[in-house]
């Protein structure tokens, strides 16, 4: 749980910014494959493994319509989820990746939901970002709660971007992965959910 001295949005945009920029509150770090990029993490936080049932949530998409994970996974045969940043670039060399597979899967089944922790105060630059680049996977961006814990990405135990996670349509964590993932490994997994 994430708590301010700060009242009001400044403390929501610092969160957001120490999480994934390079700067020293990171106590561990993983590396992206390719590239060997350290990826920034906030220790004390345990992300969800292969096995877990993934939490339900609701939050809006960039146009205000509420999103609810539950109501999804029940319309489809899974759910790719990913966690990024506008200010991460191992995050923006995924999201092509994630977008391929978006081409390919969605109408077989699959949804493609992108949840942004920028907060609230970024959403005209990711829907601007989102709409430049055409990407097609469902754009949301995650809330604070009153507590200033993360609506999503605290029960999802997101201590760095990219994180990506594959789910069926059970609720079941069937791939969970920080830092980059390649598409032979996400298509593998998504395979074996049709």
């Amino acid at each position: 749980m994430r708590r301010s001295v700060f009242p009001g949005i400044f403390p929501k945009i610092m969160v957001t910014l120490l999480m994934f920029l390079s700067v020293p509150v990171a106590v561990g770090s993983v590396y992206a494959q390719e590239e060997l990029t350290p990826i920034p993490m906030i220790s004390g936080i345990e992300m969800l493994e292969v096995g877990d049932q993934a939490p339900d949530f609701q939050v809006g998409d960039l146009s205000g319509a509420v999103f609810s994970m539950k109501t999804t996974l029940n319309a489809n045969k899974g759910v790719l989820i990913f966690f990024w940043s506008i200010f991460c670039e191992p995050c923006k060399a995924e999201l092509p990746i994630i977008q391929n597979l978006s081409k390919t899967y969605k109408e077989k089944g699959i949804e493609f939901v992108g949840v942004s922790i920028d907060g609230s105060p970024m959403k005209d630059a990711i829907s601007a970002f989102v709409k430049q680049e055409d990407y097609g996977f469902l754009a949301l961006i995650d809330e604070l709660n009153p507590d200033e814990s993360f609506k999503v990405s605290d029960p999802y135990g997101v201590a760095g971007t990219p994180t990506v996670y594959i789910i069926d349509s059970e609720g079941v964590v069937r791939f969970a992965k920080v830092g980059r993932a390649t598409e032979e490994e996400l298509e593998e997994v998504i395979k074996q959910l049709m």
